[in-house]
């Protein structure tokens, strides 16, 4: 008879990985209802908890940590994607850590390499400190970056930069000179793309000679209300931009909505580009900037698992590019257009 793992445990209960090894452990962050499932495919499947234990005693958890900020994005959710589907077809579980408050990253950068939670670490979307890769560095735990950038840490990236560049460069080639640009916060610590797309946007502006207005920047927290707020703000101006780059698909799609609450036709009136190009802006017909979303976690994962089995003399740096995708929500202004 086949010895039931953890993965059977997970699948019987219809939950994941890392949901059966919390009950395991007794922690408190799973409902009652979840944690009956889970013991119950444990005995229906008579699986003991001891193989974890043993993995343990050979210095070994199996387990894959993968640390994120708010894993219900769209964009984060598409390159999560591509982190499971090489993880599943190796040797190792996963375990997801999401981040969405300066405490839980601060716990879980501190915790998971001291404790020794994991074999392996991804880590997506947050910039880490010097100090926090030197704790890295001496828990001994492989680890790679996803979508953020440090010099000791090997790293897949997006070039965010060129994006912002690429993205700001469509709207004045059809010849807006009002750009705004509506983004996360900048100072973010859980988003370090937002400053690099807003840096691609100050250099093409300064490009051309366009100066930098700092009332046609906007920054909140990310979702689609507050850029529609955010829209409202800046069509209020006495002179209000002609085109708005969003920082983020959904985002975009909060500029849509403020546009259309103000009768403007989009993109005669008013043009609008995203970032990520996720589904919902291919089914809206947005303009957008593609990132590799998805590739960026594949590349993660697989130089991860390469990197646990043999280290590498310096950090290794992935660059992966972006691409403008044109679609129906940019034009020219009107005064151009004629």
């Amino acid at each position: 008879m086949t010895t039931a793992t953890i993965r059977d445990v997970a699948r019987k209960a219809g939950v994941g990985v890392g949901t059966v090894s919390r009950v395991i452990n007794g922690s408190p962050a799973v409902s009652q209802a979840t944690r009956q499932k889970v013991l119950d495919a444990i005995e229906t499947l008579d699986f003991s908890p001891n193989l974890v234990a043993r993995r343990l005693s050979l210095g070994k958890t199996q387990t894959i940590g993968v640390i994120v900020p708010y894993f219900t994005n769209p964009s984060v959710v598409e390159r999560l994607r591509g982190v499971v589907s090489v993880i599943a077809a190796s040797d190792y579980d996963m375990v997801l850590f999401d981040v969405e408050t300066v405490v839980r990253r601060e716990t879980c950068l501190r915790d998971v390499p001291r404790r020794r939670q994991v074999d392996g670490l991804l880590i997506v979307s947050l910039e880490l400190t010097d100090e926090e890769v030197d704790r890295l560095d001496r828990s001994d735990i492989p680890t790679v970056l996803v979508d953020a950038r440090h010099p000791d840490l090997n790293q897949v990236i997006v070039d965010n930069v060129q994006g912002g560049y690429i993205a700001t460069k469509h709207l004045i080639e059809l010849g807006h000179r009002r750009i705004g640009y509506i983004s996360d916060f900048l100072n973010d610590p859980f988003n370090s793309p937002v400053r690099d797309r807003y840096t691609g946007y100050y250099k093409a502006l300064a490009e051309v000679g366009i100066s930098l207005r700092p009332d046609y920047h906007r920054q909140a927290l990310h979702g689609r209300d507050e850029a529609r707020k955010m829209t409202h703000d800046l069509l209020d101006l006495q002179d209000p931009p002609t085109a708005i780059f969003a920082y983020s698909d959904t985002q975009a799609i909060g500029v849509l909505e403020a546009a259309r609450e103000r009768a403007l036709n989009v993109p005669a009136d008013l043009s609008v580009i995203g970032f990520d190009d996720i589904e919902a802006a291919e089914y809206l017909n947005i303009t957008t900037i593609q990132q590799a979303l998805f590739d960026s976690g594949v590349r993660g994962s697989k130089l991860l698992l390469e990197l646990m089995s043999a280290s590498f003399p310096t950090p290794r740096k992935i660059l992966l590019p972006t691409k403008l995708i044109k679609r129906r929500t940019t034009a020219s202004p009107r005064e151009v257009a004629g």
